[in-house]
């Protein structure tokens, strides 16, 4: 029982139903971004290309005679940078964010005193 109930308390700590959390959301982003690739950016950028190609879809395009598609490949990348400047752009806000909380704190917490001030106030304090 008692495997169980350290499995149980392992699965509901808060740093891993976070990463749960933050899985499915990652998994959801995914998906938008990938229509966003596959339904705006490659018909708005590629379609001079994709029509030279006499193709209607990105997955379409391959290397003549071969099953490579590179096609895929490409919207796969494109979907990897559009996730990463999303990621960048959060952690760049996140980052400002806990410099500002830094800055207040430090503004807001009262100067200690330095060992040579301390020092001299027990200096004091002897002479009395």
């Amino acid at each position: 029982m008692s495997f169980i109930k350290e499995f149980k308390e392992f699965a509901l700590r808060g740093s891993v139903v976070d990463l749960a959390i933050g899985v499915i959301i990652g998994g959801a982003f995914n998906k938008i971004v990938t229509s966003l690739v596959d339904d705006i950016i490659t018909p708005l950028i590629l379609i001079p290309a994709l029509k030279a190609a006499d193709l209607d879809d990105l997955s379409k395009l391959t290397i003549p005679g071969t099953a490579v598609k590179y096609g895929n490949f490409l919207s796969t990348c494109i979907s990897f940078l559009i996730i990463a400047f999303c990621l960048f752009l959060i952690i760049k806000v996140i980052n400002k964010l806990n410099k500002k909380d830094k800055e207040q704190k430090t503004q807001d917490a009262p100067k200690k005193p330095s060992q040579e001030d301390l020092l001299i106030e027990i200096r004091d304090l002897l002479k009395k």
